[in-house]
């Protein structure tokens, strides 16, 4: 299956969706909802970083290695096992679609690289990277309503995806082709022809218009996914005109940033020395409201849920809910 299999590897609010779309687009290629199958794999205790589980998770890690030293093939027999797995998972998938190669495009797997480059090194890889502070602002407006602190308490997600992202770059361990967002944005066309190159795939130019095309795609959890035919350049510099305009949320940003290691940004294809420019450049300009967020069903549940999640712990629905839980696990101990 491996010479089928495409990994489109990027982080959450990185445009990795609108690019699952476009080559998703192509006759030859059959993608998917992020499915989410590599991920258990990677945590199932072999490797000790299971930090709490149904069962003695340690003794079972300390177990599973033991058993795997005796293999033939050792390592390499486990990482066999776990292909065969996906394969399965994969190929039916791939049968069932009538497709040359499967597309599986779930953001978390960005965290579990050198695991799966060991269970499918034979796969295509394309690492899809975005300015940092264009990924770090979207985060927090999609999933946050812009509060910026709580978006940095939840999840760190630069200081978690950059360094993640350009260490599989730099060390170059399996074949993969890389596209900024930026770029792909600008000239839709020939990055999607280079794509297709690396592919092995011919090129098809009605790709790029993927709005035109049948999909099974949404993003779980993604409030703007499906809102373009095609790609745009309006939210190229929206972050910068955002940041320009409150002193909070850029100070912030730029303590995030500082985090960051220099080479791993240059990998990403960013300078952190000029990483702010735009936000001087945008200096006066008021930020402009996005019309796709005014009054959604998404929006307003999120509302509702950041309200509710609040200080939970210490609120009278929070009290209630931990009761309901009790009774709940007691009904349903077996």
């Amino acid at each position: 299956m491996q010479k089928n299999i495409i990994f489109v590897i990027g982080s959450p609010r990185s445009g990795s969706t609108m690019l699952q779309r476009m080559l998703g687009s192509h006759r030859d290629i059959y993608t998917h909802p992020e499915p989410h199958i590599v991920t258990p794999l990677a945590h199932l205790g072999f490797w000790a970083n299971v930090d709490r589980a149904p069962y003695d998770h340690i003794n079972a890690a300390v177990a599973q290695k033991e058993y795997v030293d005796e293999l033939p093939g050792k390592e390499r027999d486990y990482y066999d096992a776990c292909a065969a797995y996906l394969d399965v998972l994969y190929g039916r998938m791939l049968d069932k679609s009538g497709k040359k190669m499967m597309l599986d495009k779930t953001p978390a797997y960005g965290l579990v690289l050198p695991f799966l480059e060991k269970v499918y090194p034979g796969a295509k890889y394309i690492v899809l990277t975005r300015h940092p502070l264009a990924i770090f602002t979207s985060y927090a407006n999609s999933f946050f309503d812009g509060d910026y602190d709580a978006a940095l308490a939840f999840n760190n997600i630069l200081g978690r995806y950059v360094p993640a992202l350009a260490d599989f770059m730099r060390r170059g361990a399996v074949p993969f082709h890389h596209v900024r967002y930026e770029d792909l944005v600008k000239e839709p066309e020939a990055q999607l022809q280079a794509m297709f190159a690396f592919l092995g795939l011919p090129d098809q130019a009605d790709a790029v218009e993927y709005g035109r095309h049948d999909h099974v795609v949404k993003s779980y959890g993604d409030p703007k996914a499906g809102q373009e035919s095609r790609p745009t350049t309006k939210s190229v510099s929206a972050w910068a005109v955002e940041l320009a305009a409150d002193d909070h949320k850029l100070a912030l940003a730029k303590g995030v940033v500082e985090g960051l290691d220099e080479a791993d940004i240059a990998l990403w294809g960013y300078d952190r020395a000029t990483l702010f420019d735009k936000v001087a450049e945008a200096t006066g300009e008021t930020p402009k409201k996005d019309s796709r967020w005014t009054f959604n069903g998404y929006r307003m549940k999120r509302k509702i849920f950041m309200s509710l999640k609040k200080d939970i712990h210490n609120r009278p629905h929070g009290k209630a809910l931990k009761k309901i839980k009790y009774f709940c696990d007691v009904l349903l101990r077996e």
